[in-house]
């Protein structure tokens, strides 16, 4: 079965426009292996951008999309929530940095245009072999296990207390202190360490 892939390249304004020619690497992304439809958006990240990848996803019949645009860290959870509300699972989705790797360090615009080209190939031959994943979430018991009763076990064992989760503080000795118990005074103050 031959997958559908889409391919959104985002102009960011003139963020990337500016060095790279996204209607070029649009069309060139065209001609990729499983690519049935390929557009740029002036702002991606925006509802209407959001939007037109949901419809998208759903008239075009598309099962994966590249995102062609800033740093993953700034909009990834943004493009991935609208492949999802497209009907898509999140996992079939890539995205491609040509805003910071590319657009912003190069100011040749051919050289830019180049490489934006072979950043769309690489995430579409990417995204060609991704699969689908579930989040799963597993129920935990906040409680704490401290191993060793020597004062840093100790200090441990509070300060987890006082946040008001429940502590077992476990020590193979027969009693709790460590290295302290086998001290007899403390500097500054000569103090007794027992």
């Amino acid at each position: 079965m031959k997958k559908r892939v889409g391919v959104f390249v985002c102009q960011c304004g003139t963020n990337i426009e500016a060095n790279v020619d996204t209607e070029k690497v649009a069309e060139y992304a065209r001609n990729l292996p499983g690519v049935v439809y390929s557009t740029t958006y002036k702002y991606m990240c925006s509802d209407p951008g959001q939007e037109m990848i949901r419809n998208a996803v759903k008239e075009q019949q598309l099962q994966q999309v590249v995102v062609a645009s800033c740093s993953p860290r700034m909009h990834e959870n943004t493009f991935r929530r609208a492949v999802e509300a497209g009907g898509l699972n999140g996992y079939l989705f890539e995205m491609v940095n040509i805003r910071e790797q590319d657009s912003w360090v190069h100011h040749d615009r051919g050289e830019a245009t180049r490489k934006a080209m072979d950043l769309v190939r690489m995430g579409v031959m990417k995204v060609l072999k991704n699969k689908p994943l579930n989040i799963s979430t597993i129920p935990i018991t906040k409680k704490a296990l401290v191993v060793g009763g020597g004062i840093a076990g100790m200090q441990t064992a509070l300060d987890i207390a006082e946040a008001g989760h429940p502590v077992i503080l476990v020590e193979k000795e027969a009693s709790i202190g460590g290295k302290m118990t086998q001290i007899d005074k403390t500097f500054p103050t000569m103090d007794c360490a027992a």
